[in-house]
C-alpha cells in the first residue's frame, strides 16, 4: 500500500541527503518486507541520473550493473549488490544539472506556440541527390576532421543563444 511509496521516498531522500546508514535501513525495510529487488534497482537507475548525474557519471554504470546483478541472481543473494549501490550513491557527490537542463528544454517545448522550428539545413542528413540539391547537409563541418572545435550553430535560428543549463530564454 502507501508504505511502499513511503519507504521508496525515504530511501531516495536518504541517499540524496548522503546518509548511508538511513539509506541501508530503508533498503533493508523494503527488501525484508518483500519488495521486488528489480523495482529497487530500477529506482537506483533513475537516481543515478536524476540526483548524481554528472557529479559522478559512473553512478549510472553502477546502477545498471546492480540491476543486472539482481536480475541474474535474485534474492536473497542480490541484497548485498543493492546495499553496495545504495551506499555508493549515498556517498557520491550530487548534481541535478542535467535534470534541470532537460526540464528547461521540455518547458521550452511546451511554451512554444506555432509549429516547432525546422532542423537547420546544414544539420540534415542528405542520403539522396534530391536532398543534396535542396541544400541538406550543405556547409556542415564534420568536427573530427578539425584539430580545434568548429564554430557552427546546432540549434534552430529561433533558439540561437538559448542556454538550457541556465533557463529557457524563449
Amino acid at each position: 500500500g502507501e508504505e511502499h511509496y513511503n519507504c521508496t521516498s525515504a530511501l531516495h531522500k536518504s541517499m540524496r541527503g548522503s546518509d548511508e546508514n538511513a539509506s541501508l535501513y530503508w533498503l533493508a525495510r523494503m527488501l525484508e518486507g518483500g519488495e521486488d529487488p528489480l523495482y529497487v534497482a530500477r529506482r537506483l537507475v533513475r537516481f543515478a541520473s536524476e540526483d548524481i548525474g554528472l557529479a559522478d557519471p559512473l553512478a549510472l554504470t553502477q546502477a545498471v550493473a546492480a540491476y543486472q546483478g539482481c536480475h541474474f541472481i535474485g534474492m536473497p543473494e542480490c541484497e548485498v549488490i543493492l546495499a553496495q549501490c545504495v551506499v555508493y550513491f549515498a556517498r557520491a557527490p550530487k548534481s541535478i544539472e542535467v535534470y534541470r537542463a532537460y526540464s528547461n528544454v521540455k518547458e521550452c517545448l511546451r511554451m512554444h506556440t506555432g509549429p516547432l522550428p525546422p532542423v537547420p539545413l546544414h544539420l540534415r542528413n542528405a542520403p539522396t541527390r534530391l536532398m543534396k540539391n535542396l541544400g541538406y547537409g550543405k556547409g556542415y563541418k564534420y568536427n573530427p576532421m578539425y584539430k580545434e572545435p568548429v564554430e557552427q550553430d546546432y540549434l534552430p535560428e529561433e533558439l540561437k543563444g538559448t542556454d538550457f543549463f541556465k533557463e529557457c530564454e524563449t
